[in-house]
């Protein structure tokens, strides 16, 4: 059965490893679906979040199809013959808004279900936006990214 992991990966981190892991174990095959979201400030443009995301699957081993996608999710999952949604949640908020998000889609699409999966508890706190900021500011990001995403966000943000 294939599942669609669907977000911005701007960038892609070790709790979306994970889920994408644990997303593996349960339906087999995973498409990581990386958002082309006019509506999000991303950094790195789809095409370089697509190879970002990439890369990290090829450090870890995981062989999963990596793909841009542009529009509403349920048209997307129509046209790649999918009708599981893998969304990770680090905490209650998290649930709140994906919660609200399976609502609608199911609405759009009944055919279409969304599992929800818990992060490592050493992830809970992670997300790409709080990754930005450390790197932007020159920490240390290694224990939250793949390694070669540590050295990518070196280069965007000028830090040797």
């Amino acid at each position: 059965m294939k599942a669609v992991y669907p977000g911005t990966f701007d960038p892609i981190t070790l709790g979306h490893i994970d889920i994408i892991t644990k997303a593996q174990k349960i339906f087999g095959e995973v498409v990581v679906a990386v958002a082309k979201n006019n509506n999000k400030a991303s950094i790195f443009t789809p095409q370089e979040r697509m190879a970002m995301a990439q890369k990290a699957l090829m450090e870890f081993n995981i062989k999963a199809e990596v793909v841009i996608f542009e529009g509403l999710l349920v048209n997307f999952m129509e046209q790649i013959d999918s009708k599981i949604v893998v969304r990770g949640l680090r905490a209650i908020s998290d649930f709140e808004y994906e919660f609200q998000m399976s609502c609608v889609n199911s609405r759009l699409n009944n055919n279409i279900e969304t599992v929800f999966l818990p992060a490592k508890d050493d992830m809970h706190f992670v997300s790409s936006r709080m990754i930005r900021s450390v790197a932007e500011l020159d920490g240390d990001i290694s224990q939250f990214v793949p390694k070669c995403i540590v050295e990518i966000m070196r280069e965007f943000y000028g830090n040797p």
